[in-house]
């Protein structure tokens, strides 16, 4: 059947038509909810009521814009309503000031405040350069300091390639107060973002070199051999770790930490290469008696050969939907 039969026939109470019909838009939509909303378990749900808004609705749809514009204005407006209700996302470096390496790490915070790593792997396949750029941690940290309007304006725009006019329409505005709003975002992502995207970082490394700083960085972490993963960072470097607020800033501190508290004595970790928002990443498995556990996701934000960013989200809860295994022998 022709796209306009697939339609009419969803339209008329067929399921499996409408899976058919929305199945091509699914990694989208969803990357689109992600970068709306800074958690990747959020974006999970935001797609299925907007999945389900789209079906209820789909009767009542006439094409007078495309089915992939009807559906990002049903997923952006969905987006915007979750946004209401909770507060923004944040990595922990614009949560609080840098700690003392030698201090106490604080407690993990209860509430759901912190950005989400995202699987490269759910990405759309035909995903392009400017669509993972803005995937990448420092991106959606970025996106989150803006008012959920403005945040829906610069994705639709500049990622998605909408024109003002469908944005507009999907927002209930004027293609005016999009620009205007469009003007505004710039302003404030440009502030927050490195002058260098991951992905122009990455291209620029090489496969060889990307290898190498992979196997460096595995090696490094599971011998606990912190002068090796010290010399891999750049001299302002920095470490965070969600759900904790606390967050370390300098090459001497942060290796001053891992001595004292990841690779104190007793403590071995066993690493699986991954990749996360378009960025090098690493699940990290902690050993429970004859077996290594999923224990933490981390992200690097690569400046040249130099780790800037080392951001370890302790929690096992991404192994599942990075595809990660259960276990490491």
């Amino acid at each position: 059947m022709s796209d306009a039969e697939i339609l009419r026939v969803a339209q008329a109470g067929d399921e499996a038509a409408f899976e058919q019909l929305v199945a091509g838009h699914r990694r989208e939509l969803s990357a689109h909810c992600y970068r709306m909303l800074g958690s990747a378990a959020d974006a999970e749900d935001a797609l299925q009521d907007t999945l389900l808004r789209a079906w209820r609705a789909l009767p009542r749809f006439e094409g007078r814009s495309s089915l992939r514009s009807w559906l990002f204005r049903i997923a952006t407006n969905v987006s915007l309503r979750v946004l209401e209700r909770r507060p923004p996302r944040v990595l922990p470096i614009d949560y609080g000031p840098a700690a003392d390496p030698h201090g106490t790490v604080a407690a993990p915070l209860v509430e759901s405040v912190w950005i989400e790593p995202y699987p490269d792997d759910q990405l759309p396949v035909e995903a392009g350069y400017e669509q993972r750029e803005a995937v990448e941690l420092a991106f959606i940290a970025a996106l989150q300091h803006l008012p959920a309007r403005q945040r829906a304006v610069l994705i639709l725009r500049d990622v998605l390639g909408f024109s003002a006019r469908e944005v507009a329409e999907a927002l209930d505005a004027t293609p005016a107060s999009v620009d205007s709003a469009l003007q505004r975002a710039h302003k404030t992502v440009e502030q927050r973002v490195p002058e260098r995207s991951q992905q122009a970082t990455l291209r620029a490394l090489g496969d060889d070199e990307l290898r190498a700083t992979i196997g460096r960085f595995a090696a490094a972490w599971e011998r606990a051999d912190v002068d090796a993963l010290k010399a891999m960072l750049a001299e302002d470097a920095r470490f965070a770790m969600p759900p904790h607020p606390t967050w370390l800033t300098g090459r001497d501190a942060i290796a001053d930490f891992l001595r004292i508290r990841p690779f104190r004595p007793g403590w071995h970790e066993r690493v699986v290469p991954t990749r996360a928002n378009g960025q090098l990443a690493f699940g990290h498995y902690a050993r429970k008696q004859d077996r290594f556990v999923p224990h933490a996701l981390s992200v690097l934000s690569l400046r040249g050969q130099e780790i800037a960013d080392l951001t370890v989200f302790l929690t096992p809860e991404p192994f599942a939907r990075f595809r990660l295994p259960e276990t490491v022998a």
